[in-house]
């Protein structure tokens, strides 16, 4: 076979040989699952003849250019089945060499067990736990439909791409699938087209069993176009299917009718298939069934020269840069901003957005709550940042994620394009659809909910931080401070649980101030997502030097401190509680306690600082008492085994808010109790010899 270089010649292999390309996908997962000896072979063995359709003949891609900005989007949710996306990539030209496939799920490999986008050249998203993948494709999704609205023209329509999500029966049964594509049929995002393999198996057997529902009219009700059952192997209806998906003005799901594990002798059609290698004796037997005489990873020149994207991908993108270069022509300024966006850079006048966010922050000096700093901030961002996509997942009043320049999808014209969104109730899909805008490109996303509700977003704020997206997570009402809703809504481990995630940045501002520098600094930060954590309930603005904002930014910093700063005693406190410790320091001073007050808004940026910055906060030798109102033990990490920490243990109750503080002795009566304690036994350990507790604080 000659490589095809038209979309026409592509299309025109008679069925045994598209049946051959196909093997070569099937092989190539046979073949590294067992060098592996773990693995998923079945998924790919069972689609590999969708994918010899979709990735041949449909997909806009440029092997030598994997972030093309208008390049079609493809996910595998099903994404244990990674062996046939690197598949896909090897035999269409991207940087992925076969040595690298025969590394597959081995250490520093860019083959890992599941799809991690940085890794390979050509994911787009991480994949692996089920669902997500397809939500993420909603996200993408939304925003190549957003972006084709903001900044197509007349005669110009420079974007224009679709999203393609693979998907098995685990990502239907989870519940973000129905969150994420009851609101995808909703907005009607048209460039979505998903083929659900459907084939009746997965890791305990038949899902007969356990998995029983009218897929088909499940979508349809969602709003999608559904197409098929089809069978899926069958490349011409295949080649149908998608073609008819191409014109619907809904989003589309072709359901294949597939075989698990396609080839095998004696596995395919059962779960011994899906998550095992084969076996040498199977895979040898599979070689005979398919006609397939080459070794193993050995793939034919005509084979490779078939399946080759380079070519077309080039001439694709070629043609797309010829068409931007007429557009920059009749359209500089948005052809300028597209760039700006898609590079994810900020405005070249952000310095003096941020110039005028502080010193909005600063001329509010009452009592404010930090969501309420939150929205004063957004209040000068949205303006002056094209690009930030906002929403609530139906709390938009007391998330108070809108402003005055927000633009609701529920005010939209038809065709007009929006900055906000509101999710519903729908924590996780929110979560997974702004870490799909992210990864599309084009939006600095951020989305609010309760931070008791975090809980429902977790594994996709997890999945932001693996995949290290700017996405910032508005987690609004964080405390026992939100009073008479009680124990249900009161969070008191998620805040801790939240700063354990790795590459999270987990901000809780103390007043209007800390507000607008976290804001800040999420929307710099490039590499990795940001919470910030906010109260319900008003909190008093504290007395910020001039220039405290690059303190701030560092995650902690000395707020007040004993007039010749030499404190007796430290205390650390985040957002509500910055108060409480800055008034135990005057009941400690009124006891002859030098006290040092130190404000600490996010602690994995103030770990990043240098060990020198960190000392003159903290100084070493110096007791230490933390207070937050959550669970205390993420502080002994700052105070050690023998400092104090004042927080809760056990869950809330339903009272006001300042019934519960009491209760739970949460004030700074009680801080400053705990700190002359601490002082006390640090005065009795210090006549120690071996010196322990200075040692487990530092």
């Amino acid at each position: 076979m000659n490589a095809p270089t038209t979309t026409s010649e592509r299309s025109a292999l008679d069925t045994q040989q598209r049946r051959r390309l196909a093997n070569a996908l099937r092989f190539l997962a046979i073949d590294a699952v067992e060098a592996a000896k773990s693995g998923h072979p079945g998924a790919p063995m069972g689609m590999a003849d969708i994918a010899e359709v979709l990735w041949r003949n449909h997909m806009h891609h440029n092997p030598a250019n994997p972030h093309w900005a208008d390049r079609d989007r493809f996910v595998l949710s099903n994404g244990h089945g990674s062996m046939l996306i690197y598949g896909l990539l090897h035999l269409t030209g991207y940087d992925l060499p076969i040595e690298e496939l025969k590394r597959f799920r081995q250490l520093h490999s860019k083959t890992p067990g599941h799809p991690e986008v940085g890794y390979t050249p050509g994911v787009e998203t991480t994949t692996g736990p089920l669902g997500q993948g397809l939500a993420n494709a909603v996200g993408m999704a939304l925003a190549e439909q957003q972006l084709a609205r903001r900044f197509n023209r007349p005669g110009h329509e420079i974007v224009n791409h679709h999203t393609y999500v693979f998907m098995g029966d685990g990502c239907l049964m989870e519940g973000i699938s129905h969150e994420a594509c009851s609101l995808a049929g909703t907005l009607k995002l048209n460039k979505l087209i998903g083929y659900y393999d459907d084939n009746g198996i997965s890791i305990d057997g038949h899902v007969e069993h356990w998995f029983t529902d009218n897929t088909r009219l499940r979508f349809q009700a969602y709003g999608w176009n559904v197409i098929g059952p089809i069978d899926g192997h069958d490349a011409v209806a295949i080649e149908e299917a998608t073609a008819e998906a191409k014109t619907s003005d809904k989003p589309t799901l072709i359901i294949c009718r597939t075989t698990i594990g396609w080839g095998s002798p004696n596995k395919a059609g059962t779960h011994d298939v899906h998550g095992a290698a084969l076996g040498a004796a199977e895979a040898e037997a599979t070689r005979r069934v398919l006609g397939w005489d080459g070794a193993p990873f050995e793939i034919p020149a005509d084979v490779y020269a078939a399946w080759d994207a380079k070519f077309h991908g080039a001439k694709l993108e070629a043609d797309w840069s010829a068409r931007f270069a007429a557009y920059e022509a009749a359209h500089p300024e948005l052809a300028a901003e597209l760039r700006r966006r898609m590079a994810g850079d900020l405005p070249a006048d952000w310095s003096k957005t941020v110039e005028a966010l502080f010193a909005k922050a600063r001329s509010v000096t009452a009592a404010t709550a930090t969501r309420k700093a939150s929205q004063i901030a957004l209040e000068t961002l949205v303006p002056a940042l094209p690009g930030l996509f906002g929403g609530s997942a139906d709390l938009t009043g007391s998330n108070l994620t809108a402003v005055k320049d927000s633009k609701p999808w529920a005010d939209a014209k038809d065709g007009e394009a929006v900055n906000y969104l509101s999710y519903g109730v729908r924590e996780f899909g929110m979560a997974a659809i702004m870490n799909g805008m992210a990864l599309h490109g084009g939006f600095l996303p951020y989305g609010g909910t309760f931070l008791m509700f975090s809980d429902y977003a977790r594994n996709a704020v997890r999945m932001s931080a693996l995949m290290k997206q700017r996405v910032v997570h508005v987690f609004s009402h964080d405390s026992i401070g939100l009073g008479e809703d009680g124990p249900t809504h009161q969070p008191v481990e998620q805040t801790p649980s939240l700063r354990l995630i790795p590459n999270l940045d987990v901000w809780r501002p103390a007043d209007v101030v800390e507000t607008a520098v976290a804001w800040r600094c999420a929307i710099e930060r490039r590499h990795g997502p940001s919470a910030l954590l906010l109260s319900r309930q008003n909190l008093v603005a504290s007395q910020h030097p001039d220039g405290a904002e690059a303190l701030m930014a560092r995650g902690g910093y000395v707020l007040a401190d004993a007039a010749d700063g030499k404190p007796q005693v430290v205390l650390i406190a985040s957002g509500s509680e910055v108060e409480i410790a800055l008034k135990a320091r005057q009941l400690l001073a009124d006891s002859g306690v030098a006290a040092r007050v130190v404000s600490m808004p996010c602690t994995s940026a103030f770990d990043r600082q240098d060990e020198a910055y960190r000392n003159t906060v903290l100084p070493l030798y110096v007791p230490r008492v933390a207070v937050e109102a959550a669970h205390p033990d993420f502080w002994r990490k700052y105070v050690g085994l023998s400092g104090g920490v004042v927080g809760i243990s056990t869950f809330g109750e339903s009272a006001p808010a300042g019934e519960l503080y009491k209760h739970f002795k949460i004030t700074a009566e009680h801080t400053a109790e705990v700190a002359q304690a601490v002082l006390r036994l640090f005065a009795s350990r210090h006549e120690s010899e071996d010196g322990n507790v200075v040692r487990s604080m530092n």
